[in-house]
This record gives C-alpha cells, structure tokens and sequence, in this order.
C-alpha cells in the first residue's frame, strides 16, 4: 500500500514528485484494476497534469485521492451505483472534493459504490483474495487503498460502509464525528445518518487526511496515546460475531494492555443497546424520503433489494420515526457517561472475514450504533482469520474528540504491529 504522509513528506523534501505518484498509481491501476474493479471512472492524464501545478508545500502535496461514486464530482461523471444516473454530469464538486482540490490533492477517479450507497454489492472484487466481497458501500475506495492503486481516498457511511470495508480489505478506514467532513453534494440516503469517511493505509494517514481537508488539528504524526483507558465491548449481538472476530478483539485488547493501556471489558449500557435496534427506523424513514422522486417515477429500475426495502419502508410512520429519535438522544447522553469513565471502546469492525463471493456485501450489526450516535471510529489492522484474510478492530471515541480517538488508534495500531 502506499503510504500518504510518507509519500508527502518526501515531495517537500523532494525526494520525488506529485506526478512520480501518479505515476505510481497508474501502474498499480494497469496492474490490478481489471481483476479489482474499484474504479467507475478514472482520469490519468487530468491527474498527473494537475499534479505537475500543485506546490510541495500544499497540505496533500499533489497527492493523488479516489472519490466514491456517491459523491458530486464536476470534472468527472457520477453515477451513485445506478443506472438512472448513468450519464449524470453534476455541475459542481461537492464540497468536500472541493476541500480535496484546494488543500492540493488530485482527483484520480471516482471509486465504486453500491447502488445508492445500500446493499447492492458493486462489481468490485476484494484485492486481498479476488473471490471475496470487499464490502460495501464504499467498496472501491476500500479496495483502491488496499491495492496500492491511491494512497487516499472517501467513502460514505450510513450504517457500516466505511469501517466494515475497511476491515474486509485491510486498510484503515476513519468515519470522523458527524458533520466534521460536510455531506452536501453527495447522494443523501439518511440525513441524520450519512457521514463521510476517509482511507488510508494506517491510522497517521487518514489523520494527515482529515488535517489537511478540515484545517482542524488532527494530523497526530507518530503520536500515540499514552496510557490509554479502553472499555472492550461485544454487546448484545457478540453471537452474530465469528470466531475470528473475537479472537482479534482478544489480541488487540491484550497487545493493548501490554502497551501499557488500561483495559476493563464492560458490559453495554441497557440504553445504547435500546439504540442499536432504532438505527434501521430513521434509516429507513429518511430513505424514503431521499429517494422519493427515484421510487415514484422509476421504481422498476431499481435493484430488486432496494425496491423491496422501500416498499416495506413507506409503511413507517413519524410517530415511530419520532420515538426512534427521542431513545437515539437518550443513548447518546448514556454514551457521554461513559466516556467520562474511558478514553476509547474497542470493539468488532465487522461481524467475520471478508464474505465468500458477492451476493453480499457483509453486516453492518457491530457499527449502526456507532454511526447513530455519531462518534469517530477508526477501523485498526494487525489481525487475521486462520485463512489469512484480514480482521480488523474497531475503536470508538467521544464525539467531537477525534484527535483523541485516532491516538487511541494508533496506540492499538502500533501494540498490534510493534
């Protein structure tokens, strides 16, 4: 994989240039894009040309990114995994591609999705063993990092598509505090869900990432926390969870505790588990609503998962709508208690491996909490299933305490990879 803050530093250093990285992940592309299946459409030329304009001193560095397909692009066309939108040319990039451009980073291409950012597996393939999903939604990006075709690039998550394809494909995946990275001009599915997510190949990189596209202080470096004070949680659900998922979580809590951290294993509050199962109602009630026009004049060309899933949705009403949002806010004050206790959650990124072949793109069961109360997650590598395949863990934070949340990370990160 490559990796991003290294790759930046060495272009101020001048040690090489944007356009050698380009480069660089062009050969990946020739290399292993028609087995992998990551990219809806890319731009080589555009990138290295704007790579060659961009000064060493801008916070990405000409560093080149992959966009999921959810997400405005002006420059190049965008889908949304669906065939309603198959010569969609938005009129302008959505904000955080803007963000992308003005802190000096280059558009490679965009990444694919699932239809709508649901459950219809993308073509993509998983580059860690091709015959394996690489999750979903935000599949291409997932996959496009772990196949050293970019160093960097956005997905989207409103119930696991960041965090669980992470895991799948072995790369650090990053959902940040709701709102830190602006959702506006991308496909919404559920506002009060949706959030941007970044990959990199470590925990430092999408740190660098966020930095660079926020202004907020987030680039930890080599940074680590010290003494870190994590609450291991399965919850309710650790049934739905495979050996291999709780043999990492095992590992990672005891290289953590031998790092120095203090490690408790708790259980989850009766309250955020209440919330656990609300997700799906505000999911669900708001993606009615957000595919309204697509659902009432084209519902016939939709797949047949999402058709059937908003026929079922359209029976929700606000009453139960509202409720799922009034036990939501009580979770989150229940969370907020908890954190006055720990300084992180450790906890599973994924139910098990990557899934055998592409009728699915995997659960999201371990992260639709997380995302409902909308705390930074940070997917950690370092572990594995006896076949090899990656298993990543899962370590949560306070809201709006993200800097804190990635130094939990990288601590973990680096017990795990001493």
């Amino acid at each position: 994989m490559l990796l991003a803050r290294d790759l930046a530093i060495d272009i101020r250093l001048g040690n090489l240039s944007a356009a050698n990285v380009v480069t660089l992940c062009a050969e990946a592309i020739s290399a292993r894009e028609a087995d992998v299946g990551a990219f809806v459409c890319l731009d080589l030329a555009a990138a290295e040309a704007a790579a060659a304009d961009i000064a060493p001193e801008a916070p990405l560095a000409g560093l080149p990114v992959a966009v999921k397909d959810i997400i405005d692009t002006r420059d190049l066309p965008t889908t949304y995994g669906s065939p309603l939108y198959a010569n969609h040319r938005p009129a302008a990039d959505a904000p955080v591609v803007r963000q992308v451009k003005r802190a000096g980073g280059v558009v490679l291409g965009k990444s694919e999705t699932t239809e709508f950012a649901f459950l219809e597996p993308s073509r993509t393939h998983n580059p860690r063993r091709l015959t394996h999903s690489p999750g979903g939604s935000s599949s291409g990006s997932a996959a496009a990092v772990a196949a050293g075709m970019v160093p960097l690039a956005i997905g989207t998550q409103t119930g696991g598509s960041v965090i669980r394809p992470a895991s799948y494909c072995g790369v650090t995946g990053y959902k940040p505090t709701f709102r830190t990275l602006p959702t506006i001009g991308m496909k919404t599915f559920s506002w009060h869900l949706d959030t941007m997510g970044l990959f990199g190949a470590r925990v430092r990189d999408v740190a660098f990432f966020a930095a660079a596209l926020t202004g907020r202080d987030l680039d930890i470096g080599t940074e680590v926390a010290v003494a870190p004070r994590i609450a291991v949680i399965r919850t309710a659900r650790a049934a739905e969870a495979a050996p291999e998922c709780h043999a990492a979580l095992d590992t990672a809590a005891r290289a953590a505790e031998q790092a120095g951290a203090h490690v408790r294993e708790i259980d989850l509050p009766e309250a955020l588990e209440a919330a656990h199962e609300i997700h799906p109602i505000i999911q669900d009630y708001e993606a009615f609503l957000a595919l309204a026009d697509e659902y009432d004049t084209a519902r016939d060309r939709l797949s047949r998962v999402l058709a059937a899933h908003l026929d079922a949705a359209g029976q929700l009403d606000c009453e139960t709508y509202d409720a799922a949002r009034r036990t939501a806010k009580r979770a989150r004050h229940h969370l907020g208690d908890l954190f006055s206790t720990y300084d992180a959650l450790l906890t599973f990124s994924a139910p098990g491996e990557a899934p055998l072949g592409f009728s699915t793109t995997g659960s999201a069961v371990f992260n639709r909490l997380w995302t409902l109360m909308g705390t930074p997650a940070i997917n950690v590598t370092g572990c594995s299933s006896p076949s090899g395949l990656p298993v990543g863990v899962q370590i949560v934070g306070r809201f709006g305490r993200d800097r804190a949340a990635l130094s939990v990370a990288a601590f973990v990160e680096r017990a795990l990879k001493p």
